[in-house]
């Protein structure tokens, strides 16, 4: 097994390096043709304030191709994945507190969820950045602005 690529990168106070090598897996007679090369991404993070150095691995598995899945692609295919975390779950947590929401039955998780993916895109349609200040403006004019947004008044 050998590295296939390395990213580094320094910011926030933090450097960062991940690597993604390619894994043979051979003889384990699974009906799963990707399976055949799987990936592992190690990653290394060190807080340059603190000297607190974490590690983590995350192992990939795909529907591509060994030719498609080559380590650039799954590289930006595993950041991306984190890209959504941060854009849409982050949000959801932080601005409806989500984690911290007690609807638990049947569909209203789900349904919730949906209400929020739409509050979220409707107000970055709408050019807000900062999904918290948009709601605080959506908020001052609770009656007429939220209808303006979704184009319904």
């Amino acid at each position: 097994m050998r590295a296939q690529r390395y990213d580094r990168e320094r910011g926030h106070e933090r450097r960062e390096t991940r690597s993604t090598r390619a894994l043979t897996v051979t003889d384990l007679h699974l009906d799963f043709p990707t399976w055949s090369r799987p990936r592992r991404g190690l990653r290394h993070r060190t807080d340059v304030r603190a000297g607190k150095v974490t590690r983590q691995t995350d192992y990939v598995i795909t529907d591509l191709t060994a030719q498609q899945a080559f380590p650039q692609k799954v590289a930006y295919l595993t950041r991306s994945q984190r890209t959504i975390e941060n854009r849409l779950h982050f949000v959801r947590d932080t601005a409806f507190a989500e984690d911290a929401s007690k609807i638990r039955a049947k569909h209203g998780p789900e349904n919730m969820a949906t209400l929020r993916n739409l509050a979220i895109n409707t107000l970055r349609r709408a050019g807000n950045r900062s999904i918290a200040a948009g709601l605080r403006g959506v908020s001052y004019t609770l009656h007429t602005r939220p209808l303006a947004l979704i184009r319904l008044a």
